[in-house]
């Protein structure tokens, strides 16, 4: 168990991101999303994350079908907002007005069947709506009750500074991994100074870092990796190879890619929870094991070796994209 920030609430030491289980990377198996999350939580992980826009409510419904019947105190649930999509999935934008934010929450809790959300968030800046505003109104939500936590998703350290001066903020939810570094600079420390958690996504580099990714993998419609910046062409090669310099060191400690992978995350101190997206059984289990890892100086020394800072070719999303996070800027 981690505590999410210096006031946030306890939860398990790996969350389960469920995003993957709506379509983001092509297909998936309904049934055994849902055996997934029960295994989840028959595992001991307690924290449950999603977004209301990923597969635009599916994943909240998908949620709730998962969670009927389960004590509530079992669980906490993460609820990123804010991002909108038109009917054929494309994405349109952010929108963190104080109502919008009210309204948002109205859905979730109805479609997750939920009287409260453990932990809200803005899933990015809303350039033209202070962030001040936007968690002042998730605060109004916290007086109300709907809410238990703020947290953040991608901002930047000035950003963290000014959401953290409304309220107290738990965690910021961020990528980083082994192989995707930027928060060292300033979001890591800015977060530290101020009692704030990381809850990390990204840990497998959505699955380049599973250890099982092959080159004519990704191509299904609707597969993020489809356009994702590090799945092509010479910067899928060179990434490829990172994963093979990581196998070296995985199978001289007697674990997987995976293992090492998210061994190193859990490594960077007791503030940082990372968020595996595993949506079968199988790789649940594997993933887990990553927490019987103890990996001494020497094996944190070998991963960097083979997975250097900066030596990922190509950025995490395509340059709209990347565009789009705060916590890219400066």
């Amino acid at each position: 168990m981690r505590s999410l920030g210096k006031t946030g609430p306890r939860v398990s030491a790996l969350g389960l991101g469920c995003m993957g289980m709506s379509g983001m990377y092509g297909p998936s198996d309904r049934a055994e999303s849902v055996a997934t999350i029960h295994a989840a939580l028959d595992a001991g992980v307690t924290l449950l994350d999603t977004g209301d826009f990923y597969g635009m409510g599916h994943n909240e419904l998908l949620l709730a079908e998962a969670l009927n019947g389960v004590a509530r105190d079992r669980y906490q649930v993460s609820v990123k907002f804010g991002a909108l999509r038109d009917p054929a999935g494309n994405w349109s934008g952010f929108d963190g007005r104080p109502a919008a934010v009210k309204t948002f929450l109205a859905y979730t809790l109805n479609r997750l069947g939920l009287d409260h959300i453990d932990v809200y968030r803005p899933a990015r800046l809303d350039p033209n709506v202070p962030i001040e505003d936007t968690v002042g109104a998730i605060a109004d939500m916290v007086k109300a009750g709907y809410v238990r936590h703020i947290g953040l998703s991608e901002m930047g350290s000035e950003t963290i500074r000014r959401a953290a001066a409304v309220h107290p903020i738990v965690d910021l939810q961020v990528e980083y991994a082994v192989i995707t570094r930027g928060i060292e600079a300033s979001v890591l420390p800015t977060c530290r100074e101020l009692g704030i958690g990381i809850t990390a996504y990204g840990v497998l580099s959505r699955g380049l870092l599973g250890g099982h990714w092959t080159k004519d993998q990704g191509k299904a419609a609707g597969d993020f990796r489809g356009h994702s910046p590090r799945f092509q062409g010479e910067n899928l090669d060179r990434n490829l190879e990172l994963v093979e310099a990581l196998r070296a060191v995985a199978e001289a400690k007697g674990a997987s890619v995976a293992q090492i992978a998210i061994g190193w995350a859990l490594s960077r101190g007791s503030d940082i929870v990372p968020l595996v997206g595993a949506r079968r059984r199988d790789r649940l289990a594997e993933s887990l094991g990553a927490l019987d890892l103890d990996l001494s100086a020497d094996d944190l020394a070998a991963i960097e070796r083979a997975v250097p800072p900066g030596a990922a070719a190509g950025d995490r999303y395509a340059a709209p994209q990347m565009a789009m996070l705060d916590s890219e800027r400066g």
